[in-house]
């Protein structure tokens, strides 16, 4: 991890000493094991050091996620309109997790935009948007976890960082790794895990909570994926995997059940580029996963209005499944020496 942009950390570090009142975190909308391990990681620091921190979420989030502590004070936005806006109006301090483009607060981009206040952006994805008044952006860092972590110990609060908060932190990183298959090339992270681990936490504990607390119907749903909702093109080395509303309704699809799903194909032997489409209310949600240096980050700001990771994105479509399938597989072709060369490299 590169080192810290020092005029940026001590502004931040003078506003959080000196600042006496509430602070509220955001993380994005949909937000995933990261951005809940990080938002709910650092509520727990700043809380632990005597401070008054709310976390306000766009939207709801997997069920899964919800063991950590201090779920049951997260303000989700959609089901508390009115606590959710007097925590950000009266807030000195926000601080965004783990998005780099305010269009993914949601419902809350616009209490973002106009907030009095002093804003942070802690986060790890590229090419981050200039909304808050500081940014601490580390696109090298395996998670915004493992950078909250760091950043705390740099402003002098690791001693604040006690077992709940390590284990909020725990998750973000493992989930933002897929269990340490994926950006984990930095020594560093293993270093953090490891300090984590001297807190007490329970790896293993986690784990399970994470991804041993599904329904019989998400196995269903997978399985039948699986078999009838994956087309895999090797002349490509790519897969796709989709899940239309109707078979969302057949399965008794909930937020969180599609976890992880896009990352199967990459098991299949000589496929290295996977897509999930999703099918929502008015556009389709994908989920784009690679190994080795094709960059899924640019696929998606290219043709889908995402981004993300290199071997991590996402995006979106305004138009029928059918439409963004169709898309799909007409760019494979565009692609093809690329992700030849991909292979080989």
């Amino acid at each position: 991890m590169k080192p810290f942009d020092i005029d940026v950390l001590n502004h931040v570090k003078v506003e959080l000493f000196s600042l006496e009142g509430n602070f509220v975190i955001v993380p994005h909308i949909n937000p995933d094991g990261d951005a809940v391990g990080s938002a709910l990681g650092l509520a727990r620091i700043l809380k632990n050091w005597g401070k008054k921190a709310t976390v306000v979420s766009p939207s709801g989030y997997a069920e899964f996620l919800k063991w950590m502590v201090g779920n049951e004070d997260v303000l989700v936005y959609p089901d508390n309109k009115k606590r959710s806006e007097a925590a950000i109006q009266s807030a000195e301090m926000l601080i965004c997790i783990d998005f780099n483009h305010i269009s993914r607060a949601g419902g809350l981009k616009k209490f973002v935009e106009n907030f009095r206040g002093t804003s942070v952006l802690i986060d790890h994805h590229p090419h981050p948007e200039a909304f808050a008044q500081f940014v601490v952006s580390h696109p090298e860092c395996s998670s915004t976890a493992e950078l909250v972590y760091q950043f705390a110990k740099e402003i002098g609060l690791k001693e604040f960082v006690d077992t709940a908060a390590a284990e909020a932190l725990f998750c973000g990183i493992m989930t933002d790794t897929g269990s340490f298959d994926y950006n984990v090339s930095d020594p560093q992270t293993f270093q953090t895990v490891s300090e984590l681990l001297e807190l007490g936490i329970d790896q293993d504990k986690i784990h399970s909570l994470v991804y041993d607390n599904y329904s019989a119907d998400r196995m269903r749903l997978m399985g039948y994926c699986l078999s009838e909702c994956m087309e895999v093109y090797p002349e490509y080395h790519a897969a796709v995997m989709y899940l239309s509303k109707e078979v969302q309704d057949r399965f008794n699809f909930v937020t969180g059940d599609s976890e992880s799903f896009v990352n199967l194909p990459l098991s299949i032997k000589g496929i290295h580029f996977s897509t999930l489409f999703t099918e929502k209310g008015d556009h389709v949600k994908a989920s784009f996963r690679s190994k080795g240096e094709f960059a899924v980050n640019e696929f998606a700001r290219k043709n889908f209005s995402g981004g993300g990771h290199r071997n991590a994105a996402g995006g979106e479509l305004f138009a029928s499944f059918k439409e963004a399938l169709d898309k799909y597989r007409s760019l494979l072709p565009e692609y093809q020496e690329e992700l030849i060369r991909t292979k080989t490299n």
